[in-house]
């Protein structure tokens, strides 16, 4: 006999149906983990070992010093403050202590921001081509998922899609800067006439419409380049920030919601979060990552580093014959693929133990994505697969 699911899980399911796919049903899902030839650029996954600092701020603080060390911990004021204090000292701006919500992660952040905000049937904009799991969490709270692409080529935000896809039902729309997988960050110019349409539209509707700024790689910047928060420029924003992208660490998780200072009259909304935070699923950090905060707040992955990776992959790609642009944050590479069918050319590269991500499961087909938290081994092990792979599928290497 069938199982009878909800209605709103079996839309969730169909939203997740290409990432179902690759991950239980490709050459990546039938690849042995544990073989050292593997090169994995699939997801962001550490391939060296992780910060030092990491790793003695746990330690410092797994020694309990009260019996309430490993208590019950929510939004304990101290992690409150750091997060807020941060975030003043490095864009100048004013957050408060209670204007940040602390989450086990961005994933916890946007599910609690959605599930506050949203009822049935609300329309929720996101933009294409997007993080996989976007539309499937604005279903899996009730709402319609409106997806809007962002121009071709430019990758910048198409402002006049975004205008026609607003109706009286719009909610929130989630902006996400520096893009993955695209690698683009949204200029100041582009975010203030969002900010004018947005204002404009919530006037016309009667009601606000929420910016949910997906700032998850905002200190992962190359180069000289400024990150210009659209939470900067929108009143109704929320800001939502992971550390697992900043630290590598995704498997240990923290990150937070941060109203934004100019929020109207925001006590309600407060209330409001911290209660959704409870009701789905204790979506607070544990004590020892909260315990830590401060420590992990100054940490980062070596940016010169990770440049020196997307320099290397960026000129030895293109000396091959693919076609790609350098990203300007985040640590992904995205990728034209030669054949205008994208899953056939992973699975080429599969073949030479070379395993990226398809553009057919990020809304891209006809692109792939590397994430460049690769190892300079596994990068230079590397290169005579993509080479190889070119070649087979008839696209000369260039000398």
């Amino acid at each position: 006999m069938a199982h009878q699911l909800s209605a709103r899980i079996e839309a969730t399911l169909a939203a997740m149906a290409p990432f179902t796919r690759f991950f239980n049903d490709s050459a990546w899902s039938r690849r042995d983990p544990a073989d050292p030839g593997n090169c994995d650029f699939v997801f962001g996954n550490p391939h060296e070992m992780p910060l030092p600092g990491f790793v003695s701020a746990l330690q410092r603080h797994v020694e309990p010093r009260d019996r309430n060390w490993f208590a019950y911990k929510d939004n304990h004021p101290a992690s409150r403050r750091i997060i807020a204090d941060a975030l003043n000292r490095r864009r100048g701006t004013s957050y408060r202590a209670n204007d940040i919500f602390v989450t086990n992660g961005a994933f916890a952040a946007i599910s609690v921001s959605l599930a506050t905000l949203i009822d049935q049937g609300d329309e929720v904009i996101f933009m294409s081509p997007p993080w996989f799991f976007y539309e499937s969490m604005i279903v899996n709270n009730g709402g319609t998922a409106v997806r809007v692409r962002v121009a071709e080529r430019t990758l910048d935000l198409d402002l006049r899609a975004i205008e026609a896809a607003i109706s009286e039902r719009t909610q929130a729309i989630i902006v996400n800067s520096p893009n993955n997988p695209t690698g683009r960050i949204y200029p100041p110019e582009t975010l203030e006439r969002l900010s004018r349409i947005l204002s404009a539209a919530s006037e016309r509707n009667g009601r606000p419409i929420y910016l949910l700024s997906d700032e998850s790689y905002s200190r992962i910047i190359f180069g000289d380049r400024h990150f210009p928060s659209p939470a900067a420029y929108y009143a109704y924003s929320l800001v939502l920030y992971t550390y697992g992208k900043t630290l590598l660490t995704p498997g240990q998780r923290i990150g937070y919601i941060a109203l934004s200072p100019e929020m109207p009259d925001p006590e309600r909304l407060r209330e409001a979060i911290m209660a959704t935070q409870f009701v789905t699923g204790f979506a607070f950090p544990n004590a020892l990552m909260q315990h830590s905060l401060a420590d992990l707040e100054e940490l980062t992955i070596d940016m010169d580093h990770l440049k020196r990776k997307r320099d290397l992959m960026v000129n030895e790609l293109s000396s091959m014959g693919y076609s790609l642009a350098l990203p300007e944050g985040t640590f992904y590479l995205l990728v034209e693929s030669p054949l205008e069918d994208d899953l056939a050319f992973c699975d080429e590269l599969a073949r030479h133990g070379v395993y990226v991500l398809p553009g057919a499961i990020f809304e891209m087909p006809g692109y792939f994505r590397i994430s460049l938290t690769a190892s300079d081994e596994m990068i230079e092990r590397s290169l005579p697969g993509f080479r190889a792979a070119i070649r087979r599928k008839g696209v000369k290497a260039n000398a």
